[in-house]
């Protein structure tokens, strides 16, 4: 999970910088530059929250029955019946287990691609020319985040 959100913070950093990047060539005037920390911005936002609880939930339940599975083997009389047992639940836990990675990975991206459409049209609406991720800028550039974690839900 902690890789997925690292994941979605480094994308959010991809776009920033690609959508700065694009119109930084755009004549001698100086460039209307913005930054946002999108870790700060990611870490406030109640989608994600509820995301991770979700996904806590989710993997809590999934231990739950891992629990009763291994119940249900112990409760086996021969080493047949526990094997056969084993191979059936090996199924059913990766089905469970892929559908719930699945289901974690589409939400995230769509928070993902929300957070950079918020990201773009703040920037625009502020006439900025380019956006970039707070945390690659030493010096300079306005500072939009609490703008952007205002939109984000």
């Amino acid at each position: 999970m902690k890789k997925q959100m690292t994941l979605l913070a480094v994308s959010l950093m991809a776009f920033a910088i690609g959508f700065g990047a694009s119109n930084l060539a755009t004549g001698d005037e100086p460039s209307k530059i913005a930054v946002v920390d999108v870790n700060a911005v990611v870490a406030k936002s109640s989608e994600v929250k509820a995301l991770k609880e979700e996904q806590e939930a989710k993997m809590k339940e999934l231990q739950t029955w891992l629990n009763t599975v291994r119940a249900d083997v112990a409760k086996q009389q021969t080493q047949e019946g526990k094997e056969k047992l084993v191979k059936k639940y090996d199924g059913e836990f990766a089905k469970k287990q892929e559908a719930i990675k699945s289901n974690y990975s589409k939400k995230l991206q769509k928070i993902d691609k929300d957070i950079s459409a918020i990201i773009e049209q703040e920037a625009k609406n502020q006439n900025f020319e380019v956006v970039l991720s707070k945390g690659a800028v030493l010096y300079g550039g306005k500072d939009i985040t609490r703008d952007i974690t205002k939109l984000v839900k």
